[in-house]
């Protein structure tokens, strides 16, 4: 099963979302896709997981990695509508992820935060990774 993303940017921060089965199948193009949001914003980003069907071990790893990498470049990762199955797989080494029961409530806590309603206007970025050409 493959796994899909997008990215949608909201006030003050920046929601990724992923659709499938975050798998070791998966875990390149989860990478690609943190780094393709590293620099497209400087507010947190949530995880959006309200479309994936389930992650393996590696998955949840790549997930506290990402937590890390995007600590480095100061900002936060954070969890959305997690899989049945249960939360990362804690290594001791990411910063802590707040997990949210669903999207909305994600959004509406910060906006609760920044003091503003916030417009829902989004701008959506690929549906997939982008592709790496070898020069």
């Amino acid at each position: 099963m493959t796994m899909e993303w997008h990215y949608t940017i909201h006030p003050d921060l920046g929601v990724l979302s992923l659709a499938g089965h975050l798998g070791p199948e998966a875990v390149a193009r989860f990478t690609g896709a943190i780094d393709w949001v590293l620099p497209r914003g400087t507010g947190p980003v949530i995880l959006d997981l309200t479309e994936l069907r389930g992650w393996s071990v590696g998955g949840q790893i790549a997930v506290a990695q990402a937590a890390r990498q995007l600590a480095q470049e100061g900002r936060r990762l954070e969890l959305a509508a997690i899989p049945a199955d249960g939360s990362p797989v804690p290594d001791g080494t990411h910063p802590p992820i707040p997990v949210h029961c669903d999207l909305p409530s994600a959004l509406a806590a910060h906006r609760a935060m920044v003091g503003g309603s916030g417009s829902g206007a989004a701008t959506r970025g690929p549906k997939s990774a982008p592709r790496r050409h070898n020069a």
